[in-house]
């Protein structure tokens, strides 16, 4: 359950740096409301999750998925350059990332 929590914390993580982006400097209401949200639920469920898990594989965990999202959203959404070095980079740390939440442990 506690990966499970890291997981969508990553996936609200990639939520609040895209509506960053978003926001123009926190100078667009809703981008920024949806930031706050994203970010508050991203840190509030990564906190509960520390509760179970060691925080190194943890933190690497949702700061990969947050990053692999965050970039793979720019690139099909946002027109983010498209590379076959930059696919084949976000492709290891999504193997990273699992190999971090295979080698985490609980409590």
């Amino acid at each position: 359950m506690a990966w499970l929590l890291v997981v969508v914390a990553g996936l609200l993580e990639t939520g609040f740096a895209v509506c960053l982006k978003l926001s123009h400097g926190f100078t667009r209401l809703w981008p920024t409301i949806a930031f706050c949200v994203f970010a508050l639920g991203s840190f509030g469920l990564l906190t509960l999750s520390l509760k179970k898990l060691d925080v190194g594989p943890a933190y690497a965990v949702w700061t990969g998925i947050g990053a692999a999202g965050t970039a793979i959203y720019g690139m099909i959404f946002l027109d983010d350059l498209v590379s076959t070095l930059k696919i084949i980079s976000i492709s290891l740390v999504i193997i990273g990332v699992i190999g971090l939440q295979l080698s985490g442990s609980s409590h």
